[in-house]
């Protein structure tokens, strides 16, 4: 077992309307010329659709990755591939202050001199229901440790595959022959609820150590991030699984709103009335601004009980020396 030192602060980020003011996958439509008001307004009656047919249950926060593929296979996202997936993620705009604060609260711990001395370390994950290729083609990825993301596959691996793989040359560039194939398939999905396994991932570390296993019966003392070194800002109710999670087992959960917006403003106020967030403010992560220093309150307070858990547990395993009579 991975002997974890627990001198990490993790920011986990939601990513639409909480980084970005409109959904990521307004370049897509865009770039396609579809109107996107009629794409979700399709994604909406799906449900019905599906359950019409007989289908009992439909999962609404990633059924608009099956009409994804529904527009690539009609030929109305005709060539829709990964990488053309990553290279309409460059063209995702974001909030005030971003990427630039991403970079600052980490270099702010790093260069801080106590928390610098005890060897503390900020990471930042974004975990999302989103589309993970244009997460890390967006000018916000460089500043990301890991994405939790919804994922395409290009080529579906059909009956008999593992045959024809002992086929192929060991030396033949897999990445790239499928760069430029059209998606086919879903990998791997995410929803609102699901966000909660990526984020005992990040406490347990098995993102990080593939031997470890999400289900894993690790001590709390002995996991990678410990819930209470931990932030998680979102944008409203569909956040509310990881919101519990984190006020739970002692956790800092924030929700932001976007400028003007007096719907996604109450919403957030509720939030908090309801106790399930401990703070709001607005979208803008410039200097400064609200949010901007309740998060670097946050992580240097986070800082300092992690300095002084590391006083207490010296403390504890270091004895006095014997003094003469």
């Amino acid at each position: 077992m991975e002997v974890f030192l627990q001198n990490v602060i993790a920011v986990i980020w939601d990513f639409d309307k909480t980084l970005t003011p409109r959904y990521m996958q307004e370049p897509l439509f865009k770039e396609y010329g579809v109107d996107a008001n009629k794409f979700w307004q399709e994604v909406d009656g799906l449900v019905d659709f599906y359950t019409s047919q007989g289908v009992r249950r439909v999962n609404r926060d990633t059924i608009y990755l099956h009409h994804i593929l529904t527009y690539v296979r009609k030929g109305i996202f005709k060539g829709l591939s990964n990488k053309k997936l990553r290279e309409l993620g460059a063209r995702i705009e974001f909030f005030p202050g971003l990427p630039e604060f991403f970079e600052k609260v980490k270099r702010f711990v790093e260069e801080h001199p106590l928390f610098k001395e005890h060897d503390i370390k900020l990471e930042h994950y974004i975990v999302s229901t989103g589309i993970y290729e244009m997460i890390r083609g967006s000018k916000i990825a460089p500043y990301v440790d890991d994405i939790w993301a919804c994922e395409f596959v290009e080529e579906v691996a059909e009956p008999g595959y593992l045959e024809k793989k002992k086929q192929q040359s060991l030396f033949r560039d897999t990445e790239k022959d499928k760069t430029d194939k059209e998606i086919t398939d879903i990998c791997y999905a995410i929803d609102n609820t699901t966000k909660t396994r990526a984020i005992f991932e990040i406490n347990k570390g098995s993102n990080k150590v593939k031997s470890i296993g999400v289900n894993d019966d690790i001590k709390p003392e002995h996991r990678r991030v410990p819930f209470e070194n931990m932030i998680y800002i979102a944008d409203g109710p569909s956040d509310i699984p990881v919101f519990s999670i984190m006020k739970q087992y002692g956790g800092i959960a924030f929700a932001v709103y976007e400028k003007g917006n007096r719907k996604a403003f109450r919403q957030v106020n509720e939030l908090q009335k309801q106790g399930r967030i401990h703070a709001f403010g607005e979208a803008d992560y410039r200097e400064d601004s609200q949010i901007y220093m309740l998060i670097m309150h946050y992580v240097e307070e986070i800082a300092h009980r992690i300095v002084k858990k590391q006083y207490e547990t010296l403390k504890k395993r270091v004895g006095k020396p014997p003094r003469h009579i």
